[in-house]
């Protein structure tokens, strides 16, 4: 009622693909601990990597007119865009960035943490590095092609080592696609998983299959979730900021939502390579 009365909203909508990753739960928490001294609320919406499901929450969430709006990525429905533009409600894009005039963005990019793993992988003198990937959203997407300019630039790409899988992420894809990488390219050398919970299957899979590693072959991942620096080996991986890129993001809404002027629109908060003994 009181949001009625004066027009204004004290809900802040953010959407984001999944909760069973713990990336984006470390998302949400920084975002909301950002948000609520300031008195506002979170309406959480979980859009399953679909445009269609990700367009019928925003047209749900817009009719209770919020006063802010926090969305994943920039892969969205025409209409979804639309939405948002036509709503006039203050919009931060998380995990990616944009220099795209009137945009406002908190991330990091995919296709340089990518390349950057992958020349690790270079640097260890590995000759036969594969990919594999599940989900197949955009952001993975742009990892692998961050995988492929390091191969390129080094003369070494090969298709055929690639392992790209639609299904979502986890441990057990991931050890079911090391072992079907072993068995398609058993020269295998060096293995980049689009995600930690694949690498961690990968290097379980690995223990049973009796490849050794990274003596064999070596296996890194991508996001540095928890467990990964338990395995056996660790894992190698990209460590993604994402309680800073939501401190981050949600400070910049508040500052739009107050009317301020935002002086750095897209703010790229970086990565960092953690080595570890799976490399």
């Amino acid at each position: 009622a009181r949001a009625l009365a004066s027009a204004r909203s004290s809900h802040v909508v953010v959407l984001v693909p999944l909760l069973t990753n713990t990336l984006f739960v470390d998302l949400l928490e920084a975002v909301q601990a950002t948000l609520m001294p300031a008195g506002f609320q979170t309406l959480i919406g979980v859009t399953h990597y679909d445009r269609d499901e990700e367009e019928q929450l925003l047209r749900s969430y817009m009719a209770h007119r919020p006063a802010g709006l926090l969305v994943t990525g920039f892969d969205r429905s025409e209409a979804s865009r639309r939405l948002i533009a036509a709503s006039g409600v203050p919009c931060v894009h998380l995990m990616e960035t944009t220099d795209a005039p009137g945009a406002y963005s908190v991330g990091f990019s995919q296709a340089a943490a990518g390349r950057a793993i992958t020349e690790h992988l270079l640097s260890r003198r590995r000759r036969r590095i594969a990919f594999v990937a599940a989900q197949l959203d955009p952001r993975v997407m742009q990892r692998a092609e961050g995988y492929r300019q390091a191969l390129r630039a080094a003369g070494l790409y090969d298709a055929r080592r690639e392992l790209l899988n639609p299904q979502r992420s986890s441990i057990g894809l991931g050890a079911q696609l090391f072992e079907q990488l072993m068995a398609q390219q058993p020269d295998t050398d060096a293995v980049f998983f689009c995600n930690d919970d694949l690498a961690q299957g990968g290097l379980l899979a690995a223990l049973r299959l009796g490849v050794a590693v990274p003596r064999k072959t070596a296996i890194a991942g991508f996001n540095d979730l928890p467990g990964s620096d338990q395995m056996w080996p660790s894992l190698t991986t990209v460590h993604t900021p994402r309680r800073e890129i939501g401190v981050a993001a949600a400070g910049m809404l508040l500052a739009l939502m107050r009317g301020e002027k935002v002086a750095v629109p897209c703010v790229d908060v970086g990565y960092s390579l953690v080595v570890r003994g799976s490399t």
